[in-house]
């Protein structure tokens, strides 16, 4: 008789494009959201937070398949209905702006941040989940509301650790992009082509010009010696596409004046430059010159989105890529105006614009340039050298935490002392407070620097660590105080 098989363990792994966040990371991530929330707050938008799933029909036609709405999300079917994790913080802003219409003030301005998800094929650093942190105004059908973003993602980037020089921000319209595609002879009911000039623009930067022409006429060969069909445009009218790209002079002013006279008859276009002018006043009017906000005509996003404005910020340093050569860090937030995206639900016009930072490529950027290590600071750690006294290892934590210093009672096996600090070593704590029969007897407590301790260990001399000594004795009545001069290197 057979015998029955045991049942199979569970494999103990991370589902495919998926990743854990341990705490370093996940404190470093936290302080960031802390810090552009601060921004957000101080110009005067308030926090919304909304449900982690969504119909799928509220996401719409921003999905990346629309005929089949399980692509490009995790969805389900439920009593009829489609439901899908929210794809990004948009989507369902527009929702909530449409419902509660008569509920919020006009603009509603809002900020909001969470995990975002999206089903799609993972890769080296790009996950099926990831976090978003997006700032939007609707309501508000004048350009001063993008103006405004654009200072305030400036003003976000240099609080969270960027300064001015390590990055740009860089403006375009879509009505100039379209006027553009009109002055070439591409109508609105050319959409397939209009589509794929667009996408084309915006490889620019991955083909320069001589690729962006080629995909733009007859098509070229890549890297790996494959064909790629063109869009099919003559050489002519590819031409004139690459005068608009091309167009930036060496201030927005200059810039500005370029494009009025490459834009051409069309109504749409010289909108579009219009309105860029009037962005480009109303930043300088707060500080900014091209060196931090610039036009930009080579921007191109979301082609199926934007209806006027559209942003991008840009990380202008350069950071060493896996193969150890330079390389610039690139995008870490975007947006723009999306006055179609809320008139899905009402049926009338409803004016938007916004922002989105991708959080996680802008901690890597931080990294990247040493202004965040990955690690932090653990907490202090009163060792156990008696079990019987652990009511006055415990208040001796329970003093330090209503200081505002973080603390804990090692937990663990205490026998022996060794693991215990190699534990704090683990936990990456500051200092580890020691105090045992003879230490309670007289009053005192040993209290060991680690920092400065691991410091000694791997550098100094016999006579250094003699003259610098890691741990000492001090009164148990001041242990707040001097932990707290430790922590703020006064010690």
């Amino acid at each position: 008789m057979a015998k029955d098989k045991k049942p199979r363990r569970p494999r103990a792994e991370t589902p495919k494009g998926f990743r854990d966040y341990f705490g370093a990371e996940v404190a470093e991530r936290n302080q960031m959201l802390s810090q552009i929330a601060e921004v957000y707050h101080l110009y005067g938008f308030d926090p919304l937070e909304t449900a982690a799933v969504e119909t799928v029909e509220a996401l719409g036609k921003y999905l990346p398949d629309v005929d089949r709405p399980n692509a490009g999300v995790f969805a389900w079917e439920e009593d009829g209905d489609w439901l899908a994790l929210r794809y990004d913080l948009t989507a369902p802003l527009a929702r909530v702006a449409a419902q509660f219409r008569n509920d919020l003030p006009t603009p509603y301005r809002r900020y909001a941040m969470g995990p975002v998800w999206r089903n799609e094929k993972p890769g080296p650093g790009r996950y099926r989940q990831f976090y978003q942190c997006d700032a939007d105004t609707v309501g508000a059908p004048n350009v001063a509301a993008d103006a405004e973003i654009c200072s305030m993602l400036s003003d976000t980037l240099e609080r969270v650790g960027i300064p001015r020089g390590d990055y740009v921000i860089r403006v375009n319209n879509r009505k100039l992009l379209n006027g553009a595609l009109e002055n070439i002879g591409l109508t609105e009911d050319d959409v397939e082509t209009r589509a794929a000039v667009l996408r084309t623009m915006d490889k620019l930067d991955k083909v320069g010009r001589e690729g962006v022409l080629q995909l733009l006429t007859q098509g070229r060969l890549d890297a790996s010696g494959a064909f790629i069909d063109g869009v099919g445009l003559s050489k002519d009218q590819a031409e004139q596409i690459w005068t608009v790209l091309s167009t930036p002079g060496d201030t927005n002013s200059e810039t500005i004046e370029l494009l009025y006279q490459v834009c051409g008859s069309s109504v749409e276009a010289n909108k579009g430059v219009e309105e860029l002018e009037q962005i480009a006043n109303l930043v300088e009017g707060q500080g900014h010159t091209s060196a931090t906000i610039r036009i930009d005509p080579s921007v191109v996003r979301g082609l199926g989105y934007y209806t006027g404005p559209v942003f991008e910020a840009e990380l202008t340093f350069e950071i060493l890529d896996e193969k150890g050569r330079p390389r610039q860090f690139g995008s870490v937030a975007g947006g723009g105006r999306y006055d179609d995206l809320v008139k899905r639900f009402t049926g009338q016009a409803v004016p938007a614009t916004g922002v989105s930072i991708g959080v996680d490529r802008l901690l890597a950027a931080l990294r990247a340039k040493g202004r965040m290590d990955g690690k932090s600071a653990g907490p202090v750690v009163v060792t156990v050298m008696d079990r019987n006294r652990m009511a006055e290892y415990q208040a001796m934590v329970g003093e330090l935490r209503q200081a505002g210093i973080r603390a804990e009672v090692y937990l663990g096996n205490p026998k022996n002392f060794g693991n215990q600090l190699k534990y704090a070593d683990k936990r990456l704590s500051p200092v580890a407070v020691i105090q045992g029969e003879d230490e309670a007897a007289r009053g005192v407590v040993q209290v060991k620097d680690l920092v400065l301790g691991a410091k000694i260990a791997e550098n100094a001399s016999l006579e250094e660590w003699k003259s610098q000594p890691a741990q000492r004795e001090i009164a148990r009545a001041d242990l707040v105080v001097e932990i707290r001069k430790m922590l703020e290197g006064e010690v």
